[in-house]
């Protein structure tokens, strides 16, 4: 049995607003309080960690991740301005810089290319890969990974011009996509290990100490499942906790249960089963066509019927289910089946369950009263606002002004009580929750704007709650709790210390509020400093 007391710092904690220390004691909190009951508490502790200030908080659930996608992409090209590539010239300047560098026939990769920051207006084309890499194979995915553009040889050893989605310019959607992600992740298993690790420590560096991965077959094997929930399974490993997601169709109860016993640990059958695409690639499901392409209004992939048997098919299995949904056909597709199964299994059936919902982005009054009556939760992410909300952005080059305004309508969901979490969709936007909290809190419509304590806990316990884990206390730092947590610092919360202990802070702990960091768009987020997981050290910069 080790313990470890933090002291002299700020504990977010509801048990106490004012507590400075926390004991951590086997994987477990035992105490939080003031810093002068602390001094009692030396002796006993195997470490003291002098927190000089900094913000003890639970740690951070990131609750829509691809593991194996996010090692991928941190390993490749970065595509986004982030990454240096502010045109296409950027980016075919840095495909023969990669190409030049990797042995011959080695794959180029890349992830995060928005035609619509480019100048030019238009991602590489075929032809352009050809020549930029050499005649190497190539794989470049948009920034929502719902389309990709891939040169000559990466489509003429997949067979990609046979299969649906295939553009000649070298655009790959739907099926032709799926076989080029197929070939871009074709890695020894000890790479793929090795990728692993990467994300998952990534994650940990950033204050996260469990992710929800959103494994599918186009995304990741069965057997990469059950590899990751290993790795995972003990805090001992240094890796952080893994909620795990298969995104398979069940016809009958029957599939569902070979699942489960294929892959042990399964939480949820669904997450990236798709009902529709995205909005970047023209995929996502419209009622009525797209602004910038009148003739489309994106492509339905599953129907009512599928939903419906496969929402039963979970339930009977005791297990939840999820889909993937963004566009309002999908959504209008999505309810009816689910109430088909509702009509087969009953309305408490299917509210026991929790069956979850990724991204929901367009989500309009009568939907909103849908979900709330079936008990349906969300896995939100508030950071493709901040991308792409806005009159400028690509919601409004898509969809016009006007429908664009009312896209993942936060303040709604969260005051209509639809449980709620919050997650990145990594490699489609960063793991940084604060940055998701703070995309929450300045949500670009005003009226949708909800406040840091709440997004804050959609980063937190909502992710435990999601996968049926909040019982467990998880998510926050109370007495009886486990351990998982995260410390921070924020320059300027130094600066400005002292002018007085709360003077840094966005929430009034006098008000009995746990205190949360100053949120506001020009304050530099907070440095994680350390993460635990049950007790486990899995990332340190102290």
């Amino acid at each position: 049995m080790t313990s470890t007391l933090y002291r002299h710092g700020v504990v977010h904690t509801s048990a106490d607003p004012f507590a400075e220390a926390l004991l951590v004691d086997d994987g477990t909190v035992a105490w939080v309080g003031a810093d002068d009951t602390a001094d009692g508490l030396v002796a006993r502790a195997d470490e003291v960690v002098d927190l000089d200030g900094a913000l003890v908080t639970p740690g951070f659930v990131d609750a829509h991740v691809h593991v194996l996608e996010t090692g991928l992409a941190l390993e490749s090209i970065d595509l986004s301005p982030a990454g240096g590539v502010r045109s296409l010239a950027d980016a075919l300047d840095a495909v023969h810089r990669t190409a030049t560098a990797l042995p011959a026939g080695e794959p180029v990769l890349g992830y995060g290319w928005d035609e619509l920051r480019w100048p030019e207006g238009r991602p590489p084309t075929r032809e352009e890969l050809d020549a930029a890499g050499g005649g190497a194979p190539v794989y470049l995915a948009r920034v929502d990974v719902h389309s990709a553009v891939v040169s000559s040889a990466l489509s003429h050893g997949a067979g990609l011009d046979r299969l649906p989605g295939w553009s000649f310019d070298g655009r790959v959607e739907r099926e032709a996509h799926h076989a080029a992600r197929d070939a871009a992740r074709a890695v020894s298993p000890e790479r793929r290990t090795a990728l692993y690790r990467r994300a998952l420590e990534h994650a940990a560096a950033r204050g996260v100490v469990s992710v929800h991965e959103h494994s599918a077959p186009a995304i990741d094997t069965r057997a990469g499942l059950v590899e990751l929930l290993d790795l995972t399974a003990d805090a001992r490993g240094g890796l952080p906790h893994l909620v795990a997601y298969r995104g398979e169709l069940c016809v009958t109860v029957d599939d569902a249960r070979e699942l489960l016993e294929a892959i042990p640990g399964l939480t949820g059958i669904g997450g990236d089963l798709n009902v529709d695409g995205s909005l970047g690639s023209h995929t996502a499901a419209l009622r009525t066509p797209y602004a910038d392409d009148p003739t489309g209004a994106g492509v339905l992939y599953l129907a009512a019927e599928q939903i419906c048997n496969h929402l039963t098919a979970a339930t009977r299995a005791g297990v939840q289910a999820g889909f993937h949904v963004i566009g309002d056909r999908a959504m209008d597709e999505l309810l009816v089946g689910l109430g088909a199964a509702v009509d087969v299994e009953g309305a408490d059936a299917m509210a026991r369950m929790g069956h979850r919902l990724e991204h929901a982005e367009m989500v309009d009054a009568r939907t909103l009263a849908a979900l709330v009556l079936l008990g349906v939760r969300l896995s939100v992410q508030p950071a493709f606002d901040a991308a792409w909300g806005g009159t400028e952005g690509m919601y409004a080059a898509r969809l016009g002004a006007g429908r664009a305004a009312a896209l993942n309508p936060l303040a709604d969901l969260a005051a209509a009580g639809v449980p709620l979490a919050f997650g990145s969709d990594s490699p489609v936007t960063a793991v940084d929750p604060w940055a998701g909290v703070r995309a929450a809190v300045h949500h670009h419509a005003a009226d949708q704007r909800i406040s840091a304590r709440a997004a804050f806990r959609a980063s937190t316990r909502g992710g435990w709650r999601l996968a049926g884990l909040d019982h467990t206390g998880a998510g926050e730092l109370r007495v009886g709790a486990p351990a998982h947590l995260a410390v921070w610092r924020a320059d300027h919360l130094a600066v400005q210390a002292a002018e007085g202990r709360f003077s840094s802070w966005s929430a009034d702990a006098r008000a009995g509020i746990p205190l949360l960091p100053d949120l506001g768009p020009d304050v530099p987020p907070p440095d994680c400093l350390r993460t635990v997981r049950a007790g486990v050290v899995l990332h340190d910069a102290l």
